[in-house]
């Protein structure tokens, strides 16, 4: 078997990796099997309380909530820059440790009496303390739990541990997933109605104009609520009245089970995805599920459309794409073959997962290259091969300087044929040198 290098960068192809299978995953792409270069996160500042919705900005999805941020003061300072930038800074409180609260864990027993100070500063009362507990505390073993009941006991206001726990990223309830349970704790059970959902998985909320809301109004469902969009407490908690969840992102799959067991609401997975066909067979399974009909096809039409007139603006195009963005990099890279476009490198994460998609480029495009964004041999890499037209994701762009780049990044989430339509009217803006 063929494993290469492209100065000293490592790949693999997508063919090779294919016949390989997914148990035989080379270690240079499992970042549990080495020292970690983190492109994307140093890309994007994108560290757990820095841009985009890390676990400290994450936990404060519950409307009216504040946190405190239990830490050494390094994580504290980059919290205070970054809450302000997001205008959160009247929503955050620190405790910061020193070298004797970390060895002797006395900081325990401040915490209470810190959630209760945070209370009663607080002109306007929190509805929710989240308490951030961050890699020290997982070293030492802390029952989190049992500290947030003493901390309710003392200040009279729920209480939810997040953890900013980065050792945890390659468990079965990483950071990312352990704090959208955490958000939704609170509900309540209710009397579930049968015109109500959930869409779960995302910190901000879909695109207005997704035909997703269309489709589900149409059908009958008359509250389609997100986390994102409660303005104040008493919307969140309606929350519970959902018939069922619509699970967007994987990484809230935790927290669709803990609401089915606690609160009786099931739940529906869907994938967000790019190739046209399968968004159409995913809203035919949704529909079926629901027990009701969805008409898509004028959203289709128009969505073939939108490809038809790319390609003809354009013509063939080769691309590159990242990892840090509103999409599974494979997923979308085997979209944009099966649109007739090039794909030479994709960097990104193999999971068991995403794997079949590393077949289906395979089946059209052997040669693709799969590059580790983790591996430090990144630290080498150059571009070559292959001119690139445009890439997707700014760890590409940032491979590929002075290529047309999309980030595709933006907080409000794309989905659905208006997320392909949109993907490809900004990549038409960047090639036309209208924006990054």
């Amino acid at each position: 078997m063929r494993i290469k290098m492209m100065n000293n960068a490592f790949y693999i192809t997508a063919g090779e990796l294919a016949q390989k299978g997914f148990e035989n995953t080379p270690d240079e792409l499992m970042s549990a099997k080495h020292l970690i270069y983190s492109s994307p996160a140093t890309l994007a500042f994108n560290s757990p309380g820095a841009q985009g919705f890390g676990v400290k900005r994450a936990g404060l999805a519950i409307p009216g909530s504040v946190m405190l941020l239990v830490s050494p003061g390094c994580c504290g300072r980059n919290t205070t820059m970054q809450s302000r930038l997001c205008g959160y800074q009247d929503r955050f409180f620190y405790l910061l440790l020193d070298d004797t609260d970390i060895v002797t864990g006395r900081h325990l027993t401040k915490i209470p009496e810190a959630v209760n100070e945070v209370f009663e500063f607080c002109d306007k009362k929190p509805s929710a303390v989240m308490i951030c507990i961050t890699c020290v505390d997982a070293l030492l073993g802390t029952d989190m739990e049992r500290v947030s009941r003493k901390c309710e006991e003392l200040a009279g206001v729920p209480v939810v541990p997040c953890y900013m726990y980065a050792l945890t990223r390659e468990k079965k309830l990483p950071p990312m997933a352990a704090v959208r349970k955490a958000v939704y704790s609170l509900l309540k059970p209710q009397k579930r109605h049968s015109d109500a959902m959930n869409i779960l998985g995302f910190f901000a909320p879909l695109n207005d104009d997704s035909e997703i809301y269309e489709l589900l109004t149409k059908a009958g469902i008359k509250h389609i609520r997100e986390i994102s969009r409660c303005e104040d407490l008493a919307q969140y908690e309606e929350m519970s009245q959902a018939n069922f969840n619509l699970v967007l992102n994987s990484e809230a799959r935790y927290a669709a089970q803990q609401m089915e067991e606690t609160l009786g609401i099931p739940y529906i997975e869907m994938m967000r995805m790019y190739h046209i066909d399968k968004i159409h067979n995913q809203y035919m399974s949704l529909a079926n599920a629901i027990g009701v009909t969805f008409d898509d096809s004028a959203h289709y039409e128009a969505a073939k459309k939108a490809i038809d007139d790319f390609r003809q603006k354009h013509g063939e195009l080769n691309f590159a794409i990242g990892e840090f963005l509103n999409a599974d990099s494979f997923e979308l890279a085997w979209a944009l073959l099966s649109y007739g476009f090039g794909v030479s490198e994709i960097y990104g994460t193999v999971g068991e997962r995403n794997f079949v998609f590393v077949k289906a480029i395979a089946r059209l495009s052997p040669e693709t290259k799969i590059f580790s964004n983790l591996s430090p041999t990144m630290l080498d890499y150059e571009p070559s091969g292959k001119k690139i037209d445009a890439c997707i994701g700014n760890d590409a762009g940032y491979y590929h300087a002075g290529v047309p780049t999309v980030d595709w990044n933006e907080e409000r989430q794309p989905f659905g044929y208006a997320g392909l339509r949109l993907l490809l009217e900004q990549l038409d803006g960047a090639l036309k040198g209208d924006a990054k």
